[in-house]
């Protein structure tokens, strides 16, 4: 399936809550329409500890949006 971005790209968010931030393309989900912008969408997500992370805790992730709601800057 073909998208209008791609990684590494300089998108600008056109439409949503996280209108008029921008940021460059983490990742393309082209199956579900979906992109990942850095710094836009911020979540937390509980992680727990493992021999790598011995804290666990709450980890700070930047969320998905729609592929809609993204332009080319």
């Amino acid at each position: 399936m073909k998208t209008h971005v791609k990684k590494d790209d300089n998108v600008v968010v056109i439409a949503g809550n996280h209108k008029g931030k921008s940021g460059k393309v983490l990742s393309v989900n082209a199956a579900k329409q979906q992109v990942v912008v850095e710094g836009v969408r911020k979540i937390k997500k509980a992680v727990r500890p493992t021999q790598e992370n011995q804290e666990g805790g709450i980890e700070e992730l930047d969320g998905p949006i729609h592929i809609s709601n993204v332009k080319k800057a």
